[in-house]
């Protein structure tokens, strides 16, 4: 089936396609139309919609739902955001599957509440505290907003993770012909069946254990604190922590190769590379066509995983062009990343527009590249 849809609506018929059938939040521009759309749709299908006080209800609700046994979601943007990493760091430390959309505004504090940005892209990696890490997934079309929430599920539900789906503005409110699937591939959660197994361990580090639910015959402990595979709190010794955190974080980092979707465009004579995401990613290929024009070669590597990253599509279009340009809609915060990859095998150029919800257009991304390679 196709239909005409925004990002934001696509957003939420990828959950429901996924198996959601619990969704907490709060009201929130520019997101709201996913809460309203799971509040219209949820109940049809024998889900639960729940409208919480706040965005730190909206997380904690969700992650209590997750411990109940249904696959559960939020949407929120910037602010709301802030307020939910306490509840993310929670459920990554005590395994939780589940997903939040945060569709990205100008900030910081309230910003431009209607406005486009990619503001929040460090926050979204590393906005917790102490050592942890995530998923994070960034559509740049209406259709990857569907395809690309379906896979936040089957990721959260595999590795036992949060997974975040950073959208932005303009791809929330864009509408664009979106092709809903009859059926999709779905990951269900492991669920543990023989309970004399300890529900926080796995002899596999790129494996998790699977989950056990409430009420099924285990007395269990889930608890923020540091606690060994059974649950327990030990919150003095060093060797329970290390453990923990480092299978906490390997089993994202030795799946990367398994979370990590990107699309590229690279010819053997392109003089000039970018490196994008979300929105911006139109913009570039918009460019390559203007900068084709002119006669000039462009490459590009549009990243739907910005986190975890694998290194090797940016290296291999570091070795063929002169310089990469990374264009974002904020201050600098991918550009980061891409010096860190690319080190000295090219030039590595910041291009940052962010406020008044402007794009960042073809001809301002051609212009800089045509500037650069002079």
């Amino acid at each position: 089936m196709r239909m005409l849809i925004s990002g934001n609506i696509a957003c939420a018929e990828g959950a429901l396609k996924a198996g959601c059938r619990f969704y907490a939040g709060y009201p929130i521009t520019p997101s709201s139309e996913i809460m309203e759309y799971m509040a219209m749709k949820l109940p049809k299908l024998g889900g639960i919609f729940f409208q919480a006080e706040d965005e730190i209800s909206a997380i904690n609700t969700i992650i209590g739902a997750s411990w109940g046994g249904l696959k559960s979601m939020t949407a929120t943007s910037g602010p709301g955001f802030s307020l939910m990493q306490e509840g993310l760091g929670y459920a990554i430390m005590t395994e939780t599957p589940l997903v939040v959309v945060n569709v990205m505004r100008v900030g910081p504090a309230t910003g431009q509440a209607t406005k486009s940005a990619q503001g929040d892209l460090m926050q979204a990696r590393w906005g917790r505290h102490g050592d942890q890490q995530l998923v994070v997934l960034a559509p740049s079309s209406p259709q990857e907003c569907l395809d690309l929430t379906v896979k936040a599920f089957n990721i959260s539900e595999g590795l036992r993770a949060p997974v975040i789906v950073l959208s932005d503005e303009i791809i929330g409110h864009m509408r664009e012909t979106v092709e809903i699937p009859e059926y999709v591939k779905i990951v269900d959660r492991r669920i543990a069946e023989d309970l004399s197994k300890p529900p926080f361990h796995s002899d596999n580090p790129r494996e998790t254990p699977p989950m056990p639910i409430i009420g099924r015959g285990l007395s269990i402990m889930v608890t923020g604190s540091t606690h060994d595979e059974w649950g327990l709190r030990d919150t003095r010794g060093f060797e329970t922590h290390f453990k923990l955190v480092r299978r906490l974080i390997d089993k994202i980092k030795l799946n990367a190769e398994k979370v990590f979707e990107y699309e590229k465009y690279n010819t053997e004579n392109s003089t000039v590379g970018f490196v994008s995401f979300g929105s911006v990613a139109r913009s570039v290929k918009g460019a390559v066509k203007i900068l084709r024009g002119k006669g000039v070669e462009a490459a590009y590597v549009n990243l739907k995983t910005l986190w975890p990253i694998v290194d090797d599509p940016i290296i291999e279009m570091a070795e063929r062009v002169k310089a990469i340009i990374v264009p974002e809609m904020n201050m600098g915060q991918l550009v980061w990343d891409v010096e860190r990859i690319v080190k000295n095998r090219c030039i590595v150029v910041s291009l940052s527009k962010v406020g008044g919800g402007e794009p960042i257009y073809p001809s301002e991304i051609a212009a800089k590249a045509l500037e650069v390679i002079k």
